[in-house]
């Protein structure tokens, strides 16, 4: 395909001006020039990315394309609602210009364009509020860190690994010719922006390469870095050809297909261009993890083409942040981030739907009207639990996945009961039988390994791994051989509240209520847990009347085997690790007592028993309460009393 070039006279004070200006026809004249400084976490950034960050400089070329297509598919869609905004007859495409004696790159698009304040906001601070998080997340490693450009939006400032200035001129399509902008920078300290007249709407970006970066100022290796980056890009990508005959009009060629990948045939696509694809609607530069492309006809037709990514963008856990899938209506371009068509906890997941069935001019309100789309969610929303349980059949390609996405996954329960089950066999927990804090054992797996008399799925929740694993509540589980989930991660207990069963079998809270263990206790069992609470009955009523302000109830019990006591929760109060989640967001938490159990066969409690003096009593008995809350990861209230007291019996012992 080839299109022809527009002629245009070029005033003769502008003679290295790129091939693609002429062709797009802008005429500039120069007005309101100023000075601006980055700011500082901007001045860091280039930095760190002019002079170590890039191992793969040819990418550049690739976010420049990417951006100058987002551009135009955003000029598309405004097109949708004003049609001044897109003339008929206008093709949308990318012009790529080489000038070798300049050492220039110039990539042109006639997109949406930015007005002058646009251009300082998206130019001057570079990825906005995210530079901040960006530059937390730098691991020091190259190639870790450059994965992290695209996902930051900063993928505009590779430029500057190849050229010491890139000057970008613009025009956004609701200005006027006399209010285009030219933005220019050597990557350093400050950036000059003025006003300028531009023809044309769009956007042009012209590197003016490194000495030592020459090698890019070649037209065939800008044709093979677009081949191999840009094949896929939907509108054409067009580079100069050379003329033929000496004086011949120069004429453009286009280097790419230019046909949206996903319109084409899963046997026509190989495994290279998804994941260029990949890249280019993520802005993500690692592989992803898996995908599907598939095309449904029917009652319903469209197209989706969807990628679990190898990492979690930075923004993951910030709910509020834009997510979705890049919707198209017959292969128009529609919004950047469509979030009805997949749930919330599944905001991780990157791609397209192209739908038949939906009008041009739909906006997000009416997709959340629409009920053609609440069948698309369920069934997109279906393939992707799919994808997820593919990679499961790959621990060790799973495990990856999980300690990138599972807290989020964790989310799904709560939000989509139709597929609780589903999910619930999805989810990965550390156990007693773990190896360390790793989440890699599931639940199929840990009814596999239940005891033959026992019924219910044990857990104990708390702040942190090493907290739930040295929980005094497992003493008898342990000696039983009976295997617990160790529930550490914050929205652990509220998922296993919303989860209820898997499999036929109840979760059970260790730490809540009496323990009863069912048929994994034998009658012996039973008969002596009711002699020792006839035997400590007066003990009992004692601390009951001396811990009556601070707990509900005090009781022996059978699941300590080494610890002398701990607090356990009502059977109908809320957790404590659910309670410190709400605390710490500010919400209210009703108030509650726990019970304080003991363990009768404990030198502490029989010695307890045995104290004639009431001071010493107390201070003792005070001590084995404080010792259970710090057990448990909770903070006392006076622990200068607790010091003290602990401090006043050690001396005694000593003396």
């Amino acid at each position: 395909m080839r299109r022809p070039a527009i002629p245009l006279e070029i005033p003769d004070s502008r003679p290295n001006l790129p091939e693609s200006v002429k062709t797009f026809g802008i005429l500039m004249t120069t007005a309101q020039k100023e000075t601006m400084g980055f700011q500082s976490e901007a001045k860091q950034l280039l930095h760190l990315m002019i002079h170590s960050l890039y191992s793969n400089k040819e990418i550049f070329l690739r976010e420049l394309v990417s951006n100058a297509n987002d551009a135009i598919d955003k000029r598309r869609f405004a097109a949708l609602s004003d049609a001044t905004l897109l003339e008929e007859g206008v093709e949308l495409g990318i012009n790529i210009d080489v000038d070798e004696e300049a050492n220039t790159i110039t990539v042109t698009d006639n997109g949406i364009g930015m007005t002058r304040d646009e251009a300082v906001s998206h130019l001057g601070t570079i990825a906005k509020s995210g530079t901040a998080q960006f530059l937390d997340s730098l691991t020091g490693d190259q190639k870790k860190d450059a994965q992290l450009i695209g996902q930051f939006g900063v993928g505009f400032y590779s430029s500057f690994i190849v050229a010491d200035e890139v000057t970008v001129e613009s025009r956004s399509a609701t200005a006027g010719a006399d209010e285009g902008v030219r933005w220019r920078s050597a990557g350093e300290a400050e950036f000059d922006v003025e006003t300028i007249t531009r023809d044309e709407i769009g956007t042009s970006v012209t590197l003016h390469l490194k000495s030592d970066e020459a090698e890019f100022a070649s037209g065939w290796r800008l044709r093979s870095i677009v081949k191999k980056y840009a094949d896929h890009v939907a509108v054409p990508v067009r580079m100069l050809e050379q003329a033929t005959e000496e004086g011949a009009e120069p004429d453009y060629d286009v280097v790419n297909t230019a046909k949206a990948l996903w319109t084409r045939s899963r046997n026509d696509v190989s495994e290279d261009e998804y994941k260029e694809f990949y890249k280019l609607v993520s802005h993500d530069f690692a592989d992803p993890l898996i995908w599907s492309h598939n095309r449904v006809e029917g009652k319903l037709e469209y197209t989706s083409l969807l990628y679990i990514p190898a990492k979690a963008p930075f923004d993951l856990y910030h709910r509020e942040s834009p997510r979705g899938l890049k919707l198209y209506v017959q292969r128009v371009f529609i919004m950047d981030e469509a979030e009805q068509f997949l749930p919330l906890y599944l905001r991780f997941v990157r791609g397209v739907v192209d739908s038949s069935d939906l009008s041009l001019n739909v906006s997000r309100e009416i997709l959340q009207k629409d009920p053609t789309i609440d069948s698309m969610r369920s069934a997109l929303t279906k393939r992707v639990l799919d994808m997820i349980e593919k990679l499961a059949s790959d621990e060790e390609q799973y495990q990856a996945f999980w300690d990138e996405f599972g807290q989020v996954l964790k989310e799904g329960p709560a939000e989509d009961f139709g597929n609780r089950e589903k999910i619930a066999g999805l989810l990965r927990f550390a156990t007693t039988i773990s190896e360390g804090a790793v989440q890699n054992q599931s639940l199929a797996g840990y009814v596999g390994r239940m005891k033959p008399e026992q019924d219910k799925i044990y857990y104990v929740a708390a702040e942190n791994y090493h907290t739930a694993a040295n929980s005094p509540h497992l003493e008898i589980f342990r000696k039983k051989g009976i295997e617990v989930l160790l529930l550490h991660d914050r929205i652990d207990e509220w998922l296993v509240s919303h989860l209820a069963e898997f499999d036929g079998k109840a979760f059970q809270d260790v730490a809540r209520g009496e323990l009863d263990l069912g048929d994994l206790e034998d009658s012996d069992d039973k008969a002596e847990q009711e002699k020792v609470e006839e035997t400590y009955k007066g003990l009992v009523e004692k601390i009951r009347e001396l811990l009556s302000d601070s707990v509900s109830d005090v009781r022996m019990t059978h699941r300590l085997t080494d610890s002398p006591a701990c607090l356990v929760v009502s059977e109908d109060d809320m957790g404590m690790q659910m309670r410190r989640v709400l605390e710490s967001a500010g919400q209210a938490v009703p108030e509650s007592k726990r019970i304080f159990e003991l363990n009768p066969g404990h030198p502490l409690v029989q010695k307890l028993n045995d104290e004639p003096d009431m001071d010493r009593f107390n201070d003792l008995a005070m001590v084995l309460y404080d010792q259970s809350m710090l057990a448990e990861g909770s903070q006392l209230d006076e622990p200068a009393n607790y010091v003290s007291r602990l401090n006043k019996l050690l001396l005694e012992l000593s003396a």
